[in-house]
């Protein structure tokens, strides 16, 4: 089992309507390259299980902006099994660090149910889950799927990516079907979208998206969907 690490990068976030995103993407693409990971048109479905133990500890320290703070999720991708991955994705000093590992379908299964993993642990990320699900009762709270559409540029290891149709469910039992009951968490026509960089933004890449146009937010796809299901 291999496992990933990167180094801590920047993220805005910014709520884009509907009518802003053809405009956006035609200025983006014109300077940057669509993920090869996205389908013939341009997209892919996320579908993420977040994990929170029973106090809501990472539900409130999204809310009061603890720092730093991290969660786990489990992620797959088009509603399929063949790629799934858990990951943590810690926030601090305004920065974000994910690191990452693959997951056997047996071994997301037996995380979900909340059963000990029958093989050895290696990964770090995943050994420190183990951990705190057996300390401190991390078990599934709700899950959060959107379409995506994401650009690529190599200086900056920039991203630019449209997020559509973000949906909550808590039925975390559901994970693995290929449809779920899910109720949208944005107002009607609006979307996101989010820019991420490592040590610097290139400044045509910020002024064609004309960037000072938007107003950065704060923007938990978690949180909001959490407190949907909370509700």
């Amino acid at each position: 089992m291999t496992e990933s690490s990167q180094k801590y990068r920047h993220e805005y976030k910014y709520v884009i309507s509907a009518a802003e995103i053809p405009l956006l993407k035609n200025q983006v693409k014109a300077i940057m390259k669509p993920d090869p990971h996205a389908g013939a048109d341009g997209t892919y479905n996320i579908r993420s299980l977040y994990f929170d133990d029973y106090n809501n500890s990472c539900y409130y320290e999204n809310e009061n902006g603890t720092d730093p703070r991290e969660k786990f999720r489990i992620r797959i991708y088009n509603h399929s099994s063949d790629r799934i991955t858990l990951e943590c994705k810690r926030k601090e000093s305004g920065k974000t660090l994910k690191t990452s590992c693959p997951l056997t379908y047996e071994q997301a299964d037996r995380l979900i149910k909340g059963l000990p993993l029958e093989e050895k642990v290696e990964s770090a990320v995943l050994q420190k889950f183990v951990l705190k699900m057996n300390n401190s009762l991390l078990h599934p709270v709700t899950i959060v799927e959107y379409d995506r559409v994401p650009y690529i540029y190599k200086t900056g290891n920039v991203r630019v990516t449209f997020d559509t149709n973000i949906c909550a469910s808590s039925k975390t039992e559901d994970f693995f079907k290929d449809v779920i009951p899910k109720k949208p968490i944005m107002p009607a026509g609006h979307h996101l979208m989010e820019v991420k960089f490592d040590e610097f933004l290139p400044d045509f890449i910020y002024q064609s998206l004309n960037l000072g146009h938007f107003r950065q937010t704060t923007f938990s796809k978690f949180y909001l969907c959490r407190k949907f299901t909370l509700i």
